[in-house]
Formats: structure tokens, C-alpha cells, sequence
């Protein structure tokens, strides 16, 4: 029987942020890397734990992977392509009507797509047109790969008269060094630094990001499950005014952010994860559109194009509305979302 003396207790301990936290599962996207600093450094500095979450982190193996296993239940919420978001959720909008499996994106990481496709000087490759009838090289479930569609389309070639051979992530920028393939596709910061540490020189690469042709597209986001939002709206709210400050701070401190990447794996290259953190957060994170709305916002306008060259390239039954794959709802205030200036 509760005594008014144990009732007391566990109000106070309720009150003070000690009662038993709320377990949360996130996947990233891929492996431990430069650019998953932010994930890993909130966890590290408590600021989960302060929000009352238990958060567990792991390594992923690709967009497309992290989504179906957050669509699952594997996982409660991750960090994946939001246009692989969009695909899948149009997929079963039209397909079985159920709601439960849909999921949102409620914090923008990438406020441009990293996806590019990179080829050699000498495979007569120097611009878009060019890739018609060649190979390209790159996982199955590469973000690039997936996009390719959609970049073809905004380059006015046809999908289908462009080759792709499978190959493991390790062996990706290998594949093209040898001359095995005429490109790949990959995220920029990733690829451009691989290439680079096996020998590539830069003068001698050729690169075309998918921003460059298409406006619309963004990136990565902070995926979650629907009906665990609805059903968890405070753990969803806790788990980004946490992950703002580790953003803040890895902007701050890049070499904090490294060292806890370094924790998870202790074999990583701590230069070259250093400037592929750099590229990614210079390049794709701290945008013109991030420093007016904060980290984390997108453009109503923008995502509905987004969405609409996504169901094109696609070739998708129907057209979403931005409501069925993005919400602001959890999102802190913009004044605690504010950016300036670069990471060095």
C-alpha cells in the first residue's frame, strides 16, 4: 500500500527529471563518420539523459535500409533521405492505405542533397549527357543511386540508358580508381574524400552534384515512425532540442565532435573525418536557408516541389501533400535553432 511519504518521493523524483527515462531507438544512415558528430556528442555530453531519454545509437547501411527498418518498428526514429521517405511513403499510401507504417521527417540535417555522381578525366565524361550508356558503380541502397531518377530527369537524359552494377560500399571509390566502372554515385563529402585518400587527385576528378542541377532536393532528415510521434510527442521534442545542442556545439568544437565518433570507432581517420565533417556541415547544413530559419526548417514551397520531382522521376501513383511527410510540430524555437557563421 502507497504511503503518503512514498507518493511524496516519487513526485519529487518525477519532478526533478529522475524517474525511469524513456527508451529510444535511433538508427543512422550509415556508418560511424565524420558527419554523424552531432547524433553522437549529444549523447555523449547527456543531453538526451537530461531530456529524460535512454538513447541508443547504431550505425546504419543506407537511407533506404534505416527507412524500412524504422517503418518496422526496428528502430523508433533515424537519419535518412528524406526524398527515399517520400518514395516509400507514396508506395504505401497507394499500395495498403495504412497509416501506421508512414513516416515523417521532423528535423531537416541536409538543407541540400549531398547525392553526386563522379567519374574520371579520360572516360569522356563532361557533362550529364555523357553518362547515357555508361556504368556506374555504387551499393544498392546508396541515396545516389536511389536519386538518379530524379537527376536525370533535371538533366533531360533517360534513366534507363544508364548502367548500374552493384558493389559494397568499400569498394565503391575503388571500383572507379581501377577503371572498373566510368562512375559512381555517392554522397559528396563521402565520395570526393574516399576517392581523394586512395590516390585520386581532385584535378582529375569529375563531379556532378545533383544540387547543382536541381534546386528542390534536400537531404537527410530526422525520420520517425507516425504513430510513434503521435503517440510519443515529448520524447520527439526532447530528442531534437537535444540534438540542436549537439549541433551548436560540434559547429563550436569540430575536434569535440571527432573525438566522440573516435569513441564509437577507434580505427577511423581523424583528419579526414575532421573535413568530412567540415564539407558536410559547410556545404549542406549551414545553408542560406538554415541561417534565416534556423537549423532543422524547410520551405512549405520547397518540399512541395521537392515532392512533385520526386513522384515524376518516380513515376509514383499520386502526389503527396507536404503534411503526409513533413511536420514542424517538434521542432525547438527558432531563437534556440539560430546559426552563424562556419565551422573551421
Amino acid at each position: 500500500m502507497w504511503t503518503r511519504g512514498l507518493l511524496l518521493a516519487l513526485f519529487l523524483l518525477t519532478s526533478l527529471g529522475l524517474a525511469q527515462p524513456r527508451n529510444l531507438r535511433f538508427t543512422l544512415d550509415f556508418a560511424f563518420q565524420g558527419p554523424t558528430a552531432p547524433f553522437l556528442l549529444a549523447q555523449d555530453k547527456g543531453y538526451y539523459s537530461a531530456e529524460g531519454l535512454n538513447v541508443s545509437i547504431d550505425r546504419g547501411f543506407g537511407s533506404a535500409d534505416a527507412i524500412s527498418k524504422i517503418a518496422a518498428g526496428n528502430y523508433d526514429m533515424g537519419f535518412a533521405d528524406f526524398n527515399s521517405l517520400i518514395e516509400f511513403n507514396t508506395r504505401i499510401e497507394f499500395n495498403t492505405r495504412n497509416p501506421n507504417n508512414q513516416l515523417l521527417a521532423v528535423f531537416m540535417v541536409y538543407n541540400t542533397t549531398p547525392a553526386a555522381v563522379f567519374s574520371l578525366k579520360g572516360k569522356g565524361i563532361t557533362r550529364p549527357t555523357d553518362l547515357v550508356g555508361k556504368t556506374l558503380a555504387a551499393p544498392t541502397g546508396d541515396a545516389g543511386r536511389r536519386l538518379f531518377p530524379v537527376f536525370a530527369e533535371a538533366v533531360g537524359i533517360d534513366p534507363a540508358r544508364v548502367n548500374f552494377i552493384n558493389v559494397d560500399v568499400p569498394l565503391r571509390e575503388p571500383t572507379l580508381a581501377r577503371g572498373q566502372a566510368d562512375g559512381i554515385t555517392g554522397f559528396y563529402f563521402t565520395s570526393f574524400l574516399n576517392l581523394r585518400n586512395i590516390g585520386v587527385k581532385p584535378e582529375d576528378m569529375v563531379i556532378f552534384k545533383y544540387g547543382d542541377y536541381t534546386q528542390d532536393l534536400y537531404g537527410n532528415a530526422v525520420v520517425v515512425r507516425r504513430d510513434f510521434a503521435q503517440a510519443n510527442p515529448q520524447a520527439v521534442a526532447a530528442f531534437l532540442r537535444a540534438l540542436v545542442k549537439g549541433f551548436k556545439d560540434v559547429i563550436a568544437n569540430p575536434d569535440e565532435g571527432i573525438a566522440a565518433v573516435k569513441r564509437r570507432d577507434g580505427l577511423i581517420n581523424e583528419a579526414l573525418e575532421r573535413e568530412r565533417l567540415l564539407l558536410a556541415l559547410n556545404t549542406h547544413v549551414l545553408t542560406a536557408d538554415s541561417r534565416a530559419f534556423g537549423l532543422g526548417s524547410v520551405r512549405r514551397e520547397r518540399v512541395e516541389r521537392n515532392i512533385r520531382a520526386v513522384a515524376k522521376a518516380f513515376e509514383l501513383p499520386s502526389t503527396l501533400r507536404v503534411e503526409q511527410v513533413w511536420t514542424d510540430r517538434f521542432l525547438p524555437p527558432i531563437a534556440e535553432r539560430r546559426v552563424t557563421g562556419t565551422a573551421r
